[in-house]
């Protein structure tokens, strides 16, 4: 005979939200950047610390514009990084 699978338990797990903090609110320099083989490389004439501060604000901006739903910070990363890469590659090729 097999058998019977228990219950799962009834009582509720906390969870902890993490929400971005407003805009301004935390100095750049103090939040951890994590790097990875896809970082950008800085166009000439601009530092890397520079084009990281710029894509950061925009992948909050994405965040932002999405209804703040948590759960796509890498997708909100990398297409910061594709617009502020081609505003810069744009902004290269003009001058």
């Amino acid at each position: 005979m097999a058998k019977a699978k228990s219950p799962r338990s009834t009582s509720k797990t906390d969870r902890q939200v993490i929400t971005m903090p407003e805009a301004g609110s935390v100095p750049i320099n103090s939040v951890p950047i994590k790097k990875t083989a896809a970082s950008p490389i800085a166009p000439a004439g601009s530092s890397v610390n520079d084009m990281e501060s710029k894509i950061r604000q925009r992948a909050y901006e994405l965040y932002v514009e999405r209804g703040q739903v948590t759960g796509r910070d890498q997708e909100d990363w990398f297409q910061a990084e594709v617009e502020i890469l081609a505003s810069a590659d744009n902004h290269k090729q003009t001058a």
